[in-house]
């Protein structure tokens, strides 16, 4: 804990930075092209800002940032809805339900969200614990969910437990019987989109004591998972796996989270068999600045071709109905949720987008214990002051809402009342390509 006069000079730094931030949403002339230094063609300098202003608002901005898509010339970019005719759009008090089951088994505990996504797993050490618990708080206010990570699960998360995902990965770090026996939701992270076939990795400049002392591990060495878990090379050691936890806690539901292999159906598949309620895929866009350029450009594939293909799969094997399908990994807007949706998921899955909401600018300096200059994916104790939770936890839930608003606008638009009735519907979405005409 810093002493007072450094923590004081640190808050200031950070009025100072959220003024600033407040000046931004209020110059629409700010673009990716005339801010070359914010951002990046995903993550433009108009979606950071835009993100920035609906984190403040609750509603999208209104002075002509660009708030749905990015500049990447690829994927959620090149994609948009064909809305109806005005005059066919339903009412604006029309009743609209964005609720999501999260069990569809017919048997055990079961969990509705009112919105159709919950927050990605962030472990101790690549993120702070305040900024753990500003997401866990928003969560609970939302009736949602958030994922510890890989990381273990700090004390004072406990307070949210009704509304946290506690996550079993290849590392096994963290993991106690406690923790598990009062999780609502267990999540297996056989690989992650960022990183796939690498597992996961935390240097050792972000392995403080108190990170090593919840890991279980040595103080400022670098921790690496493994890929995969070397207990698990068949479905049957997958289902071995989903035993073992429900014995443990036999009301939990169970995730699992998954990379996008060319053979991801065939995973999907196995992992319906093994008795899993949620699948997570989780694509390449995803992860923090942490992850290595090689693996996020050149393994798996995007997250838009994975979805449709298990969508697909589920469908001819009779059980798409019996499992959730979420997706992760590069879904940044209210725009992306609803194309994934479209394109076959049930939900999505959000991480970077909530560290935008507190002042993420896509600096990639994340791997460092000192690198993140507002405190979000630090363990460092003075920068993670920046953070105060209950801020944090109002930030990311205007967000939500920002999001939920903008949902109901998109169905309204689209004539439909659930969104349920999106899933799948690629029928509903229009390609146009890198110059922005339809084709």
């Amino acid at each position: 804990m810093a002493h007072n006069g450094k923590r004081d000079e640190l808050l200031v730094i950070h009025k100072h930075t959220e003024c600033l931030h407040r000046g931004f949403h209020n110059w629409p002339e700010l673009s990716y092209g005339k801010m070359p230094a914010l951002g990046d063609y995903r993550w433009t300098a108009d979606l950071i800002l835009s993100t920035w202003t609906q984190a403040e608002t609750g509603r999208p901005p209104a002075n002509g940032l660009e708030y749905r898509t990015g500049n990447s010339g690829g994927g959620f970019d090149v994609l948009d809805f064909k809305f109806l005719p005005r005059d066919r759009w339903l009412a604006k008090d029309a009743a609209i339900d964005l609720s999501l089951p999260l069990n569809r088994r017919g048997s055990g505990r079961q969990i509705e969200i009112p919105i159709p996504f919950y927050g990605a797993g962030m472990s101790y050490g690549s993120i702070s614990e305040r900024i753990m618990l500003a997401r866990a708080k928003a969560a609970q206010t939302w009736k949602t969910f958030t994922s510890t990570g890989e990381g273990g699960y700090p004390d004072s998360v406990a307070t949210y437990k009704d509304n946290v995902i506690t996550q079993v990965a290849t590392g096994m770090f963290g993991v106690r019987e406690q923790t598990i026996q009062y999780a609502p939701i267990i999540e297996f992270k056989y690989a992650q989109g960022a990183k796939p076939g690498l597992g996961g990795h935390l240097l050792g400049d972000k392995a403080t004591s108190a990170v090593a002392a919840m890991r279980e591990s040595v103080p400022w060495v670098s921790l690496f998972s493994p890929f995969p878990f070397h207990s698990v090379y068949s479905v049957e050691d997958h289902k071995k796996h989903v035993d073992w936890v429900k014995t443990i806690n036999p009301k939990a539901l169970v995730a699992v989270k998954v990379s996008t292999p060319t053979d991801v159906d065939m995973v999907a598949v196995g992992s319906y068999y093994a008795g899993a309620n949620i699948l997570q895929i989780d694509g390449s866009y995803g992860g923090t600045g942490a992850a290595p350029e090689i693996a996020k450009k050149n393994i798996a594939m995007p997250i838009e071709f994975a979805v449709p293909r298990v969508h697909r799969y589920l469908l001819a094997e009779g059980i798409r109905d019996e499992m959730v399908v979420m997706a992760s990994g590069g879904v940044r807007t209210a725009y992306d949720v609803a194309k994934i949706i479209a394109l076959g998921a049930d939900g999505a899955v959000l991480g970077t987008a909530e560290l935008v909401a507190l002042g993420c600018t896509r600096c990639s300096n994340c791997e460092r214990g000192r690198g993140c200059p507002f405190g979000l994916t630090t363990t460092d104790p003075e920068l993670s002051q920046l953070v105060e939770p209950d801020w944090g936890a109002e930030r990311v839930g205007r967000l939500y809402e920002s999001f939920q608003w903008q949902l109901s606008e998109i169905l309204r638009q689209l004539g439909l009342r659930s969104i349920r009735e999106l899933r799948g519907r690629t029928d509903l979405l229009v390609y146009r390509g890198k110059t922005g005409e339809r084709q």
